[in-house]
């Protein structure tokens, strides 16, 4: 999977600040889309498998943090921006926790061979399937920064933007609906599990859990960016 710029970031900032930005989404965007073959790979208990999208996944995660760090150095104080600095820096972060998460899940994954429990598969697979929309929908509005520039955060695409922003609003509270049920499921196997196996899990839901929280926060980043 090439996801690698090809445009010099000192270049990105003369045709818009939030070019750097969405190349840094897309890659904490890839990041995320390897979870479903992670866990994929968790099931068929493939576990060299695992740690090689794993591996995947750190590399990805790294990059991230390498366009973060040169958009915080390249990002003059003086810039003339449309949005505030420091919300286009909070921004970035945020995108940037979506893969830092991404990547403690893979890490706790590679940690322990764990082995599926059965009462668990379905709301797990609910939980990743809602996780992965709410990705998209958090990647499909940074990509619509630049439409939201050219009409000055107004019009349809603010419209359309406020939109999303609502959907993933009510995404996230039917991620949290998901997260009561998987916990109430571990709970109820925990007595069969090997104890620290039933650490983990409770971890790793967690960590999934919380990749929708970010997503939201993402969202309501963009919804600074329209009120002010």
């Amino acid at each position: 999977m090439d996801i690698k710029s090809t445009t010099p970031l000192s270049g990105l900032f003369r045709t818009s600040p939030f070019k750097p930005v969405q190349e840094h989404m897309r890659v904490t965007f890839s990041c995320i889309c390897f979870l479903p073959p992670l866990l994929d790979a968790l099931y068929r208990k493939d576990y060299p498998q695992l740690n090689e999208f794993a591996q995947e996944i750190v590399k990805l995660e790294s990059e991230a943090d390498t366009i973060k760090q040169a958009f915080r150095e390249k990002l003059p104080n003086t810039l003339l921006l449309p949005v505030d600095r420091e919300d286009l820096l909070s921004l970035i972060s945020d995108q940037d926790r979506l893969a830092d998460l991404t990547e403690e899940i893979a890490k706790t994954l590679s940690y322990r061979d764990m082995v599926v429990p059965d009462p668990l598969k379905d709301p797990l697979d609910e939980l990743l399937e809602g996780t992965m929309e709410i990705s998209v929908a958090a990647k499909d509005m940074i990509e619509r920064l630049d439409e939201l520039l050219q009409v000055g955060f107004r019009g349809r695409e603010q419209e359309k933007v406020s939109a999303m922003i609502a959907g993933v609003r009510r995404s996230e509270h039917n991620i949290d609906n998901i997260m009561h049920r998987i916990r109430r499921q571990l709970f109820e196997c925990e007595k069969d599990l090997d104890p620290v196996d039933a650490i983990f899990w409770y971890q790793l839901i967690s960590l999934i859990g919380s990749l929708s929280d970010q997503a939201e926060n993402v969202a309501d980043r963009l919804l600074l960016f329209l009120s002010k």
